[in-house]
C-alpha cells in the first residue's frame, strides 16, 4: 500500500515521464543520419574485408558523435539559433562564406550518397520482377530514383504539418532498421568474444586507413551537426508563444530543463545508431568474410544476393528493407540539413522542395552513367570526414564563448574533450592524404 509520500512521489513521476517523451525525437532525426546508406556501405566493407578489426571504430566515433550531438544542441538551446545563424552573426562574412561553401559540399555529397543508397534499396527490393520483364539495371535504378523522389516529397510534406508526426516517422524508420539487423546478427551467429576484442583493442595500418576515415565520415557526419541545432528551435518557440518569454529565470530555467532531457534523447539515440552500425560490421564479418567473388564495388548488391542462400530469403528481405529505410529517412534529414544550411549561412528563404529537386541531379547522373553506387557511397563518406573540422571548430568555439552561452559556456573539460576529437579527425585526414599520395 502507497503511503502518501510514496503516492505524491508517483504521481509526481508520471507528469515527469510524460514530459521526456515529449522532449525525444531531435536525437533520433540526427542518429539517422549515422546510419545511412553510406554508414551501411563503408561498415559492409570494413567487416567483408578485415573482419571484426575496425569495430573500435565505430565505439570511439559514437563517443565522439555524443559530444559532438549535444554541443550542437547546446548552442541551439542556449542562444534559440542554429549553427550557421551563430557562424553569420558573430563571424566576418568572408568566414562565413568559406563555412558556408564547405558545409554545402558536405551536404551535397551526404544527398548523393543518402538517395543513392535508397534507390539502390528499392532496387534490391522490387527489382527483380522488373529485370525479369526485360528492364535493364540502369532503368530498374532510374525508376527506383524517381519513387524515392516521390516519397521523401511526402515525408517533407509531413514534416511541414508538424515537427512531432515526422519525429514519430523518423523513430519508427530508426526501430524498424534496428529490428532488421537484430534478426541479422540472431541469424548469423558471430564470434562475441572476438567483436568484443575488437570494439576495445583498437588496430590499424596502410590496408585499413581509407575505410577506418570513411566509418568515420559516415558516423560524425557535418551536415547533422549544423541540423541539430536547429532542430531544437521548434520546442523553443513553443514556450515562447506561451507567453512566459518575460520572465528571464524562467526561460533560463526552461533551458536547462530542455537540456537535461535533450541529453538522455541523445545517449539513446545515438547509442541505438550505434549498435546499428556494429550489426552491420558484425554480421558483414561474420557472413561474407570468407566469400569468395564479393566485389567492393557492388558489395551491397553482393551482399543482398549472398544472404539468401547462406541464411535464407527473410535476411536478405531484412537486408534490402533496412537500407530503403535508411535512405529514405536520411535523404529527407539530408534535404533539411541542406535547408538549414543555405538559409542560416546566407539569411534566405529557400524552399525545400526545390532544393529536393536540384540535389536529385547528380544522383541520377550518377546512376544514369552506371557508376559504381557503392564506390560512390565510400567517395563521398570520406568527403564528408574532410568535412567535419569545417562545422566543428566554429562549434567549439562559439560554445566556449561567455557571450555566445553565457551560463551555458563549455567547461573546460567539455572543451578540451571537444578540442581533442577536432584533432584526431584532423589527424586521421592528414594520414589518409599522405598514405594517398605517397603510395
Amino acid at each position: 500500500m502507497l503511503t502518501p509520500a510514496t503516492n505524491h512521489q508517483a504521481t509526481e513521476a508520471k507528469p515527469r515521464l510524460r514530459e521526456l517523451w515529449t522532449y525525444f525525437g531531435p536525437a533520433f532525426v540526427a542518429s539517422v543520419a549515422y546510419i545511412d546508406p553510406g554508414n551501411f556501405g563503408a561498415n559492409i566493407v570494413g567487416g567483408a574485408q578485415y573482419g571484426y578489426t575496425l569495430l573500435w571504430v565505430l565505439f570511439w566515433s559514437n563517443l565522439m558523435a555524443m559530444l559532438v550531438q549535444y554541443l550542437s544542441a547546446k548552442l541551439g538551446i542556449a542562444t534559440g539559433r542554429s549553427l550557421p545563424q551563430n557562424c553569420r552573426d558573430h563571424f566576418s562574412r568572408p568566414m562565413v562564406w568559406m563555412l558556408w561553401t564547405a558545409a554545402e559540399i558536405s551536404a551535397i555529397a551526404t544527398d548523393l550518397a543518402e538517395f543513392l543508397g535508397a534507390a539502390l534499396g528499392a532496387y534490391l527490393l522490387f527489382g527483380g520482377p522488373l529485370l525479369a520483364r526485360g528492364m535493364t539495371q540502369t532503368g530498374v535504378m532510374l525508376l527506383a530514383a524517381l519513387l524515392t523522389t516521390v516519397f521523401v516529397f511526402a515525408l517533407l510534406a509531413l514534416n511541414q504539418r508538424g515537427f512531432r508526426h515526422f519525429e514519430g516517422i523518423i523513430i519508427a524508420f530508426v526501430c524498424l532498421i534496428g529490428l532488421c539487423y537484430a534478426v541479422e546478427i540472431f541469424l548469423v551467429h558471430p564470434n562475441w568474444a572476438l567483436a568484443a576484442h575488437h570494439t576495445l583493442v583498437p588496430s590499424l595500418n596502410r590496408s585499413t586507413m581509407y575505410i577506418a576515415v570513411t566509418m568515420l565520415g559516415a558516423t560524425v557526419m557535418p551536415h547533422v551537426i549544423y541540423l541539430h541545432s536547429a532542430l531544437m528551435q521548434p520546442r523553443m518557440e513553443g514556450f515562447v508563444e506561451r507567453g512566459v518569454s518575460v520572465d528571464p529565470a524562467r526561460i533560463t530555467q526552461f533551458r536547462r530543463r530542455y537540456l537535461r532531457f535533450e541529453l538522455i534523447d541523445i545517449l539513446v539515440a545515438m547509442n541505438g545508431a550505434w549498435f546499428i552500425n556494429s550489426a552491420m560490421l558484425v554480421m558483414a564479418a561474420a557472413a561474407f568474410m570468407h566469400q569468395p567473388g564479393l566485389n567492393p564495388d557492388t558489395i551491397l548488391e553482393d551482399a543482398h544476393r549472398t544472404l539468401g542462400p547462406l541464411l535464407g530469403g527473410f535476411a536478405a528481405l531484412a537486408f534490402a528493407v533496412a537500407l530503403l529505410c535508411s535512405g529514405l529517412s536520411s535523404s529527407t534529414i539530408g534535404v533539411l540539413a541542406g535547408q538549414v544550411i543555405i538559409e542560416g549561412f546566407l539569411a534566405i528563404q529557400f524552399p525545400i522542395y526545390l532544393r529536393r529537386l536540384i540535389t536529385v541531379i547528380p544522383a541520377l547522373i550518377v546512376i544514369a552513367l552506371g557508376l559504381s553506387p557503392v564506390k560512390i557511397l565510400l567517395l563521398s563518406q570520406a568527403v564528408l570526414s574532410f568535412g567535419i573540422p569545417f562545422a566543428l571548430v566554429p562549434l567549439l568555439i562559439l560554445t566556449g564563448r561567455e557571450t555566445v552561452m553565457r551560463e551555458f559556456r563549455n567547461l573546460r573539460v567539455t572543451a578540451f574533450a571537444g578540442w581533442t576529437v577536432t584533432a584526431l579527425i584532423i589527424g586521421l585526414n592528414v594520414l589518409l592524404l599522405w598514405q594517398t599520395f605517397t603510395g
